[in-house]
């Protein structure tokens, strides 16, 4: 069983925690690069990959992913400093999304040789934390064929919503980046955007489903409790077994 260290950086600008990931990732690249360079070299004690999960929310924030397009960005740069919202082109997959308050965004930096050199599977395991967890609120999320991310009501025509939106970025196995899941977001910001570059599907949130605002602490509580279920490891907070 392998560990995965937890935690939760609370709100924090999209760059910063960017730049965070990065150093996580470049770590464990660089401690991999040692070993396949030469394997038979003896690396220094505690010289082994480490597996993050991090948790945060992020001010208003347009992200573009490496395969999108810029045209499903709606606003000009007057308009989007009218609404406070920050644009930023980023390494991972996907098209245009929007992060902000009162959604939960996970960033697992996880050596996939440890759990399967399968980006298939990878985000097949991270749509099934997300299903399991809505499930627990009485949500029933399911998949879209031919698109990532959890949606509901995915095989009624004209009725499929996404609720949390994925993209990720993987270098000789290392993942970073992740998913983002509406719980009490503002969906209007995602009027500004075609979300994920898809034009006749909605979005959604918990809050929209259930009528009701959603205990975000409780929500990340769940999703790191199912984390660890699906990805069969123990889930350290902050060095400490959780």
């Amino acid at each position: 069983m392998q560990t995965i260290y937890f935690r939760d950086l609370g709100r924090i600008a999209y760059d910063a925690a960017w730049d965070y990931q990065e150093q996580l990732m470049q770590a464990n690249l660089r401690i991999k690069a040692a070993r396949y360079e030469n394997p038979d070299a003896a690396l220094p004690d505690g010289a082994v990959t480490q597996n993050h999960l991090l948790f945060c929310e992020h001010p208003h924030v347009y992200t573009l992913g490496k395969s999108g397009h810029i045209e499903n960005l709606l606003v000009n740069d007057a308009r989007l400093k009218e609404l406070g919202v920050s644009f930023f082109k980023t390494n991972r997959g996907g098209d245009i999304t929007y992060h902000g308050p009162g959604q939960v965004v996970g960033y697992p930096i996880l050596d996939l040789e440890y759990f399967g050199t399968d980006l298939g599977k990878y985000m097949r395991h991270l749509e099934e934390v997300i299903i399991n967890m809505l499930a627990q609120y009485g949500i029933t999320g399911g998949r879209l064929p031919g698109s990532t991310g959890v949606w509901l009501d995915a095989d009624i025509k004209g009725r499929a919503r996404k609720i949390c939106a994925m993209g990720v970025r993987c270098s000789r196995w290392v993942t970073m980046h992740g998913l983002a899941l509406n719980v009490n977001t503002d969906l209007t910001y995602f009027d500004h955007i075609v979300p994920c570059g898809i034009t006749d599907k909605t979005v959604t949130s918990m809050q929209r489903e259930l009528g009701r605002e959603v205990d975000v602490e409780e929500v990340k509580d769940i999703l790191w409790h199912e984390f660890g279920k699906v990805f069969e490891a123990e889930m350290v907070r902050e060095g400490e077994l959780v």
